[in-house]
């Protein structure tokens, strides 16, 4: 939207609320999921890249010199003539690498191959264009770094190319908010987020979802940055950053996929992730120096996301610890359950618990207080799997424990979503053979506290790991448990 400057400096005040207004439109449409709109998205983007092509194609026409750029001799003589300042220079010229990790953001939805034939194809060649373009013009008319790409177009077009360029940011945004909810279902999955509802868009696509409490945060944060920052040159700093640290944070993780998943030696691995390592440090090292302008921002953001993370999973874990040692061994426990009920009521009893091996202290609860168990009960758990998808022949594990009890294991991928009757249905078609008409669903619900003394937290990782729950969605939402056919056992968890 900073082309509308150039267009008449009278639309600079307007820049800042049209892009407000644009976001706030973007956020809001996100719950009717993007497969209607999602045809749209290639043509607009092909004439995108096309557009800006040309405009580079006819820039460089007029200033071939920019061509002698290719040459990277002329680089090292930059680099030689004035070493500190080159520094600044690399950080300024990093900025044209930002948007290339955000074609691996949601890989799993179109797969590396059609990545791999737009980039080569069309993406490249066309941004190499443009920022020849760029320099090209900025080498006949120095005037023009203060906007070279709009400066590139003829007056008679920029108020058109200011429009797409609004359309392809959009387009490129969806992307990218579309990633953050595949990440954030990832997160809970992997145990690193709390529970959160998930609304899946399309009946075809099963990546294709919205996440309600993603979204309204992400809209809140990015507000406030465009009304901290105000314009691109300020974000410039927090921008390069942001995506340096996450280049080099990816190359690290890149040595242990290849030792672990494609049992390279480590004597093969080193080198090479030393060479990409190196070259993404000296990336970061430049634009550290604009920490002051802009660039503690996503290291305070991102300290501050790895710091809930944290203190999710070591609250957690710390749960599943105090769950396990509250637990009964399930075979002690199913042997005197007649001894410890004075009735079996008729139908299905679903118990939703954490405890993978054991009686979990919520079923001990009820019994303990009510005396009554279904005729027929169900223990399962949900385990979480490293594997994007759990094929459906190892997905499930049923296991008859006797006494009217059985046990059902789910192993589920990061990428899936839990949905207990759903899980029922399916052990229905493996041969599990209950009276599926009368189903009950138990859930617990801990009321976690800490202890006063040897407590396995501390006080402000305590605090923050309380808090927590209260901006997750319901487990029965989150499981999808029918309301009708459900009960919560509430029992107090000391940690």
């Amino acid at each position: 939207m900073e082309g509308l400057k150039l267009a008449s400096p009278a639309f600079a005040a307007f820049i800042v609320p049209v892009t407000i207004a644009i976001l706030i439109a973007l956020f809001a449409i996100q719950r009717r999921g993007t497969a209607s709109i999602g045809r749209l998205f290639g043509p607009i983007m092909v004439i995108w890249f096309v557009t800006i092509a040309i405009l580079g194609i006819v820039n460089v026409w007029n200033a071939p010199a920019i061509l002698k750029a290719l040459n990277p001799v002329e680089a090292v003589r930059v680099v030689a003539a004035d070493p500190i300042a080159s520094v600044a220079v690399i950080g300024a010229v990093f900025l044209v690498l930002t948007g290339g990790e955000a074609l691996y953001a949601d890989m799993g939805h179109v797969g590396a191959a059609a990545i791999r034939r737009a980039w080569f194809g069309l993406v490249l060649p066309a941004l190499l264009l443009c920022y020849f373009g760029q320099g090209a013009l900025v080498l006949v008319d120095p005037a023009a770094v203060e906007n070279p790409f709009y400066s590139m177009a003829p007056g008679w077009a920029l108020v058109p190319l200011i429009a797409l360029a609004t359309a392809a940011t959009v387009i490129a945004s969806q992307s990218l908010i579309s990633g953050v909810f595949s990440l954030t279902r990832q997160a809970m999955q992997l145990g690193l987020c709390p529970r959160t509802r998930i609304v899946p868009t399309s009946s075809d696509e099963a990546g294709q979802i919205y996440v309600p409490t993603a979204n309204w945060m992400l809209m809140t944060g990015t507000l406030l940055i465009v009304l901290l920052f105000k314009t691109s040159d300020n974000l410039a700093g927090a921008y390069g950053i942001a995506v340096s640290g996450t280049m080099l944070a990816t190359t690290l993780l890149l040595y242990r996929v290849a030792v672990d998943r494609w049992n390279w030696k480590p004597a093969l691995a080193v080198p090479i992730v030393a060479l990409f390592g190196a070259i993404d440090s000296s990336f970061l090292a430049a634009n550290s120096l604009k920490i002051m302008d802009g660039g503690w921002f996503p290291v305070a953001v991102g300290g501050c996301v790895a710091i809930l993370m944290l203190c999710w999973r070591e609250g957690a874990s710390a749960v599943r610890r105090r769950l396990d040692s509250m637990s009964m061994p399930v075979r002690e426990f199913v042997d005197h359950i007649d001894e410890q009920v004075i009735g079996r009521a008729p139908g299905l009893g679903v118990w939703l618990t954490k405890v993978a091996r054991g009686a979990s202290p919520m079923l001990l609860h009820h019994v303990r207080h009510n005396s009554v168990m279904h005729r027929c009960v169900v223990l399962m758990t949900f385990l979480p799997d490293p594997r994007p998808r759990v094929p459906f022949a190892e997905r499930h594990s049923v296991e008859r424990l006797g006494h009217g009890f059985f046990h059902i294991q789910v192993k589920l991928g990061f990428m899936q979503t839990p949905d207990v009757p759903l899980t029922l249905r399916n052990c229905e078609l493996l041969g599990f053979d209950v009276d599926f008409d009368h189903v009950h669903y138990y859930i617990g619900h801990e009321v976690v506290v800490r202890r006063p003394e040897n407590s396995a937290m501390g006080q402000i990782s305590f605090a923050i790991f309380a808090f927590l729950p209260r901006i997750a969605s319901r487990a029965p939402d989150f499981f999808r448990i029918p309301h009708d056919g459900l009960s919560e056992v509430g029992f107090r968890l000391d940690i």
